[in-house]
């Protein structure tokens, strides 16, 4: 069987354990079925998402030539606490940036090899979760727009970390936390716009991944460095395709790469 089209982020739906799904251009593969298989990913060329061009991708699916001109990439996105939609300030594109900055916002808890805080609107759980290889997640604060999130993780990141540390969230080097706990602690920590905004529902989400082997070293696999790779797949977790041989594919890094998949 083979497939190629555009690479997108997996789709995933969440279940015991996780589903992931893949989308090829038209074509939309369910990727629980094809562990144990072995896969060849070529790069084919791009895509960008935004022109529809065969340009080199810079990053999030967007050439060199859009990827400073579409909102998708405006600052805010990977840091909340520069939004300015709140005060009707455009990044790049004003309605846009409204439709997405102002609505609820959940900064929360997660462990990803680590404890981390995290910011995503609220639509978007327990997707973000999944997304970043949670093991378990907890909301900490709810708030009305992007901004009160990003001071609010400003300020809780002076505590702990903010970042994902990959390698041992692929390992399942994952160290049982206390979420409610640490909720809990850091809540003395709060910016005083949002000491009002505390979740007041102590649930953890837990999440169990179709990985049954992890990877004790681990090697990335950059379609740029090398076009053709085939190897089996084993497990995946986050937005990580894992291969045996510790081989590891981040499907999201590699957004906007047209690539011919051939499962055997």
């Amino acid at each position: 069987m083979k497939c190629t089209g555009q690479l997108h982020k997996m789709i995933s739906e969440y279940a015991n354990p996780i589903e992931y799904y893949l989308t090829l251009s038209d074509d939309v593969l369910m990727m629980n079925q094809l562990i144990h298989k072995k896969i060849s990913i070529q790069h084919k060329g791009y895509q960008c998402f935004n022109c529809g061009e065969d340009r080199e991708i810079l990053s999030q699916g967007y050439c060199y030539v859009c990827f400073s001109k579409v909102p998708q990439t405006n600052a805010s996105i990977m840091k909340p606490e520069f939004s300015t939609a709140h005060l009707g300030i455009a990044e790049k594109d004003l309605a846009w940036e409204q439709e997405l900055q102002l609505q609820p916002h959940i900064v929360y808890l997660a462990n990803t090899g680590g404890i981390k805080v995290g910011v995503t609107r609220k639509k978007q759980l327990p997707t973000r979760w999944i997304d970043q290889g949670a093991s378990a997640a907890i909301q900490v604060v709810e708030v009305e727009n992007r901004y009160l999130a990003g001071i609010t993780e400003v300020a809780l990141a002076k505590h702990i970390a903010d970042k994902t540390n990959y390698r041992k969230m692929l390992a399942n080097h994952i160290e049982p936390i206390d979420l409610v706990a640490w909720k809990h602690k850091l809540s003395e920590f709060l910016p005083e716009e949002t000491q009002h905004a505390l979740v007041d529902n102590d649930e953890v989400t837990e999440f169990i991944y179709p990985s049954g082997i992890f990877p004790a070293k681990i090697q990335t696999v950059n379609l740029k460095k090398t076009p053709t790779f085939e190897a089996i797949l084993t497990g995946i977790k986050g937005q990580y395709l894992i291969f045996d041989s510790g081989l590891v594919m981040n499907v999201r890094s590699h957004e906007g790469y047209v690539v011919e998949l051939s499962i055997q």
